[in-house]
């Protein structure tokens, strides 16, 4: 049981790091333009992440897939970038005519990004054990508990701006978006230099 709680805490410690606070920005763009009234839509989003985020990890681990490290340190920013970019050109539209199976899709695809970035770190964390699933798995419910301690805090700040401090949805969205965009510019660039 000790080593449950062992890779629990390491998934999770990986995500709430301060130094990891890309797989964080990534969350706050993915749900920033939601509310608890669309929590549905939510719960897609993060399920649909979460299994392509687990797939990948799955995929790495067992060598069934290698991408070098490299492109994934470029995608994952990138993959944030576009997620800002696109709250930015919906913030206050209403999105009942949008595509959510392109939506969801592409949730899935940078699932298996964002994946692959934690894929090296648990290698490396699980380098001597002799069976990797079940610390996997473990693992991955650590990433997967503190995705939603995540997500659930940026939409209590969102709750928070737009109906208490009477900030409009819009302007939430544009401002949140924009900060993200700001912070992850920089390291897009270092990480193209890099490939």
């Amino acid at each position: 049981m000790s080593q449950f709680w062992l890779y629990l805490r390491l998934g999770l410690d990986h995500v709430l790091d301060w130094q990891a606070y890309d797989h964080v920005l990534f969350l706050v763009v993915l749900v920033a333009s939601y509310t608890f009234s669309t929590w549905k839509q939510v719960l897609w989003l993060v399920t649909l992440f979460t299994i392509g985020h687990t797939l990948a990890l799955f995929l790495s681990v067992y060598e069934i897939v290698k991408v070098d490290a490299n492109y994934v340190e470029f995608l994952i920013p990138l993959t944030i970038l576009v997620t800002a970019i696109f709250d930015i050109a919906t913030a206050g539209k209403r999105l009942k005519n949008t595509n959510f199976n392109l939506l969801y899709f592409t949730t899935i695809f940078f699932g298996l990004i964002h994946g692959l970035g934690f894929s090296s770190y648990f290698k490396m964390i699980a380098a001597g054990t002799e069976s990797k699933f079940w610390p996997l798995i473990e693992f991955a419910l650590g990433i997967e508990t503190a995705q939603v301690i995540v997500v659930l805090a940026v939409m209590i700040l969102g709750f928070i701006a737009i109906n208490i401090f009477h900030i409009s949805k819009r302007d939430w969205i544009l401002v949140t978006a924009s900060i993200v965009i700001g912070i992850m510019l920089p390291i897009l660039q270092r990480s193209y230099l890099a490939l």
